[in-house]
């Protein structure tokens, strides 16, 4: 999310020199980029109220398979919404200023930006996918 807010926010500054009119049109590719964070955060908050702490005696009830499978959470929507960051942030950076020069442009970029941002909303689906799996130590 931070590397496509950065990369398309250059593009915007460096748009919003040759065509000032046109920043807010062009803001689209930042705003996608801040909701790869946002999957982030969810899938954070659901995996942070799955770990459960060990029992007054000492006996845990947090396995390692649930444990794998909030990690593979976390991995799969953060390297998918790494990968959707990446690639909002250069085409937003290169389509940005493609559509100061053509506005035809603009809706193919939108196009791709939302291609883009599927990615991220893939590896959410699965992360939350994976962190409904658990097991309780303990037999219960």
């Amino acid at each position: 999310a931070a590397y496509g807010t950065a990369k398309s926010g250059v593009g915007v500054s460096s748009m919003g020199v040759m065509k000032p009119d046109l920043i807010m049109k062009s803001i689209i590719p930042v705003v996608m980029a801040g909701v790869l964070g946002i999957y982030g955060l969810i899938i954070a908050v659901i995996i942070a109220n799955g770990v459960t702490t060990p029992t007054s005696d000492g006996v845990t009830k947090y396995s390692s398979f649930t444990g794998f499978a909030h990690l593979a959470a976390g991995l799969a929507c953060g390297l998918s919404g790494l990968a959707a960051g990446i690639a909002i942030g250069i085409v937003g950076d290169a389509g940005v200023r493609a559509n100061a020069q053509q506005a035809k442009l603009y809706v193919g970029m939108v196009l791709i930006l939302i291609f883009a941002e599927a990615l991220g909303l893939y590896g959410l689906i699965v992360g939350l996918i994976l962190t409904s799996k658990t097991h309780t130590c303990g037999g219960a």
